[in-house]
């Protein structure tokens, strides 16, 4: 009782503001060229990689700069604030791992620094903690998540924590047959660390110890129906994969792959996360099977976005501000089969499409008075592309 009443104490300490994402859309020509790095799989593909581009944030074109970096199946990267290295899943079962590189972002190659085990089995989603000191690492077919501390050559030291998602499965027995960490992140205050979990249907929330790197589940409420502030569950069957937070840290919205809906929480001065609404990713004629798979909301804040993988499109939400919940806008075709990911530039002008089976990544530029997506002609081939992180960030 003591732990959750600790705990409890702290998440009302952590009010929803510090959620709050805060860069707002930048001048254009705040980073007029900017570094894009893609990750691919290399399995089965002719990719070699890691891959280079440079990106006119004016024009919206990409501009290929040659293999970044020959690494197997870097899925999943993440850029250091600073610029100076980089670090990349390695899906590869039980054999997985985590690389680090040094950055010359001006040419935009890697050189590799020290490769550790994933503590886990095929990683799909790496970020840094709010010191930029830790990896946080979340293990897929494993249900497991890591932390790994950053030393100061950006080399990888040996782990600091390593636990297994708990608690009760989805009932769909072919995708949530085990517990699947899917996204981890930190909140922004770094005292909680937020993994989605498509095989439990829920967002499960870890104490995070900063200074030790270690990742604790808190202690469940022990009243019989009192209400779980460390988890945010969606309806069975929904197979949370990413999540982000409204800008003032009020709502929470949830991506199901296995459903293709957003779910929006409400946020409460207890942090209860409280379902507000279920919305779909898709048209209401569609057909098929589809699997969601990025979800990203403007810097604006006003629109959020969500990419459908069998539709092959990206549908695109008004935000309501005041009530937290989404207007269905539409969808717009990616020009290509299977969206994995898709990213928005820093300038908060375009929003790039990575067709993972189609091999093209797609510029669409943005409106800026309504979210609307436009395909520009500017598209670029890359084997396999599944992942795009920008340097500058913000």
């Amino acid at each position: 009782m003591k732990n959750t009443r600790r705990v409890l104490a702290i998440l009302l300490a952590a009010t929803p503001a510090f959620f709050a994402a805060t860069q707002a859309a930048l001048p254009r020509a705040a980073h007029k060229h900017l570094l894009a790095l893609v990750g691919t799989y290399t399995t089965k593909t002719p990719s070699k990689g890691i891959y280079a581009f440079d990106f006119d944030a004016e024009t919206g074109k990409l501009t290929a700069k040659g293999v970044a970096a020959e690494t197997p199946d870097p899925s999943w990267l993440v850029i250091s604030g600073d610029g100076k290295h980089v670090y990349s899943v390695n899906e590869a079962g039980k054999q997985s791992k985590v690389s680090s590189f040094a950055l010359d972002a001006a040419s935009g190659k890697l050189t590799a620094l020290n490769q550790l085990p994933s503590e886990g089995e095929d990683p799909c989603h790496l970020s840094f903690d709010k010191t930029g000191k830790t990896l946080l690492v979340a293990n897929y077919t494993s249900g497991t998540v890591a932390a790994f501390p950053l030393l100061e050559d950006g080399k990888l030291g040996p782990h600091t924590s390593v636990q297994k998602d708990q608690g009760t499965l989805g009932p769909n027995k072919e995708r949530q047959e085990g517990p699947h960490a899917h996204f981890i992140e930190a909140d922004a205050r770094n005292r909680f660390v937020f993994v989605a979990d498509l095989g439990l249907d829920k967002v499960l929330i870890y104490e995070f110890d900063a200074a030790k790197g270690t990742l604790t589940p808190p202690a469940a409420p022990t009243a019989q129906g009192a209400p779980d502030p460390f988890s945010a569950k969606v309806s069975p069957g929904t197979g949370p994969r990413h999540f982000v937070f409204s800008q003032d840290g009020k709502y929470l919205y949830v991506l199901g792959e296995i459903k293709s809906t957003v779910t929006v929480f409400a946020i409460d001065k207890q942090q209860v996360y409280q379902p507000i609404q279920i919305i779909s990713t898709l048209l209401p004629d569609f057909h098929g099977k589809n699997d969601a798979a990025e979800i990203a909301l403007h810097p604006n804040g006003k629109t959020l976005y969500t990419s459908n993988r069998g539709d092959d499109t990206i549908a695109t939400f008004r935000v309501d501000e005041t009530t937290g919940k989404l207007t269905f806008v539409g969808v717009t075709p990616t020009g290509g089969k299977e969206p994995r990911h898709f990213a928005i530039d820093p300038t908060g002008h375009y929003l790039l499409a990575e067709n993972q089976h189609s091999d093209s990544i797609v510029v669409f530029a943005i409106e800026q008075h309504d979210g609307g997506l436009a395909r520009t002609t500017q598209m670029v081939s890359v084997p396999s592309p599944v992942n795009l992180q920008f340097y500058p960030a913000k």
